[in-house]
């Protein structure tokens, strides 16, 4: 009966009543108790209010100009989605940081909800610049980047044409624009992308005659027998008590899902073009070496300039690196930006 009950706390200890994997520490809605949260709201350049959270640390000298920290939530995602996490964790190393709902996601303006648009979504990482290095705590000339997943391409993006950012991480990055056009690992075909580009195309006639919306791709809503392990993996965090949340823009049907006649302006999104051009600013990349995604950071990383480094963390998928704090490096993430944010 004794082995019985430790079988039992084991297994409660990893997975939840409704299936989700909660090993490696995984926390993704971690409250910081060394930190302050204040939600926050500003306007980009185009007049559309982007709303995040601005977390700081206990005991701060407001006298003092601090260092700060732009965090990104993945594709799809809103920033009750990993980007906290990241922020509170290096909140706790004396960085004000604030984690923001990209435009069309979560509490930020835009509409049609769940709207594609790589060029806003880049412009809202320099209003979050804006923003900060206008608070008389910040100093403008010490303010980083961390894109997560999809994130990761649109800082990059950024970057490249506002030098106010003076560090550039990603983790577990997607170039956004290479996986709607070619797949992974370059498994999709020009005749596919033209048949995908095609429906969409047709899906504006439907929009525009006012028509309802369709979305597509992001994470299924159920699990099958045939369900693609990826899928399964972001199921695992994105439909489970593990990661799942809904804004009130939103539904549970829709969460993740960008609309299928918008989804197509990532066909036209190229991040890592010119990317050697943010040098001598340094760039950090981070990736799970079981991560189907690793190709991506891989591909960053031989294009840009020095300095650079490639994380390649053991034992970590994809989204391992949304939110188990055993396996995410906090370590690296702080001694990079401690010392590309002097």
């Amino acid at each position: 009966m004794k082995r019985l009950f430790i079988l039992l706390g084991f297994l409660l200890s990893s997975f939840t009543a409704f299936g989700a994997d909660m090993s490696h520490g995984a926390d993704n809605f971690f409250k910081s108790d060394k930190v302050t949260v204040q939600k926050v709201s500003f306007k980009n350049q185009y007049q559309l209010t982007v709303v995040g959270n601005l977390f700081v640390p206990k005991g701060l000298d407001p006298a003092a100009r601090s260092a700060a920290i732009i965090v990104g939530h993945p594709m799809g995602a809103v920033k009750e989605q990993s980007s906290n996490l990241y922020a509170q964790k290096l909140a706790e190393q004396g960085f004000v940081t604030l984690s923001l709902d990209l435009s069309f996601w979560g509490e930020s303006e835009g509409a049609p909800r769940n709207a594609v648009l790589p060029d806003m979504y880049a412009e809202d990482f320099s209003a979050a610049v804006d923003y900060l290095g206008t608070r008389p705590f910040i100093d403008r000339e010490r303010i980083g980047v961390l894109g997560i997943c999809g994130s990761g391409s649109f800082v990059i993006s950024a970057a490249k044409i506002d030098p106010r950012m003076k560090a550039i991480a990603t983790v577990s990055m997607y170039d956004m624009g290479a996986a709607n056009r070619d797949g992974l690992k370059h498994s999709q075909s020009l005749a596919q992308r033209k048949q995908i580009i095609a429906q969409a195309a047709e899906q504006r006639y439907a929009e525009f005659t006012g028509g309802k919306v369709e979305y597509t791709g992001g994470t299924v809503l159920e699990l099958k027998a045939d369900t693609h392990p990826i899928q399964r993996e972001f199921f695992d965090f994105y439909r489970t008590p593990r990661g799942e949340f809904t804004p009130a823009s939103s539904t549970p049907q829709q969460t993740t899902r960008p609309t299928l006649s918008s989804n197509t302006k990532f066909m036209n999104f190229y991040p890592f073009v010119d990317i050697e051009s943010i040098s001598p600013r340094p760039m950090l990349f981070i990736a799970g070496a079981d991560a189907h995604s690793r190709e991506f950071s891989e591909e960053a990383f031989r294009l840009a300039g020095q300095p650079k480094e490639l994380v390649i963390v053991p034992n970590a998928g994809h989204v391992d690196l949304y939110d188990r704090v055993e396996l995410i490096p906090f370590a690296k993430l702080t001694q990079f930006f401690k010392s590309n944010l002097k």
